[in-house]
């Protein structure tokens, strides 16, 4: 009897430790989501602003752009690979825990057994809660880096794209002043040469 109460006791302190990491988890992930969904947005923002140059720009400015929507893509699709695993993961976990508990139910000896392979469950969980904890943590840090990178890079990418253009502009400005003061010339010498023929 005081067996069954220890396996007892184990599958509900086994149960009460799962809730608290899948807990754990769900605070870490919660923790960075508004930064990570700021960072989105601003990135967003930033494609927004670089699209409408587009007109403006040539060939490979277009490409650059592209390049840098299918990276933000890449991570996008990367962070729901990885959360799609992490619950396949604890899915499978819990599905070997409930086998382990079910299988112990009948003798005496496979108590024991229970008992003991429980206690050393128990200790993994614990270590995996953890684990899990820091690895979402480091999970959406990364992710955190990688947004902010890629918006340092638009950042940069439409500051100089502004810069090309205004310098282009400031190029076709000075080239019609020099082609305007040309004609004036040309306009002139044509005058005097009508002058001295009616002269």
């Amino acid at each position: 009897q005081q067996l069954k109460s220890t396996a007892t006791s184990l599958r509900d302190e086994l149960e009460s430790l799962r809730f608290e990491k899948d807990a754990a988890v769900q605070k870490a992930v919660q923790g960075s989501a508004d930064e990570i969904q700021q960072l989105k947005s601003t990135a967003t923002s930033l494609r927004d602003e670089l699209e409408s140059l587009r007109y403006e720009k040539d060939a490979a400015v277009q490409k650059a752009i592209q390049g840098s929507a299918d990276e933000i893509q890449q991570l996008k699709n990367t962070a729901t690979s990885l959360r799609d695993e992490l619950e396949s993961l604890r899915f499978e976990k819990d599905a070997a825990v409930q086998k382990a508990v079910q299988g112990s139910a009948d003798e005496i000896q496979q108590l024991k057994s229970t008992a003991t392979s429980l206690r050393d469950e128990l200790e993994s969980l614990r270590y995996e809660k953890d684990a899990a904890v820091q690895k979402a943590i480091q999970r959406s840090t990364d992710e955190i880096e990688q947004l902010k990178k890629t918006s340092a890079q638009l950042r940069e990418e439409l500051e100089s794209q502004t810069f090309e253009y205004d310098k282009k502009l400031q190029k076709q400005t000075l080239d019609k002043i020099a082609e305007h003061r040309h004609m004036q010339e040309t306009i002139e010498k044509l005058r005097e040469e009508l002058d001295k023929k009616h002269g």
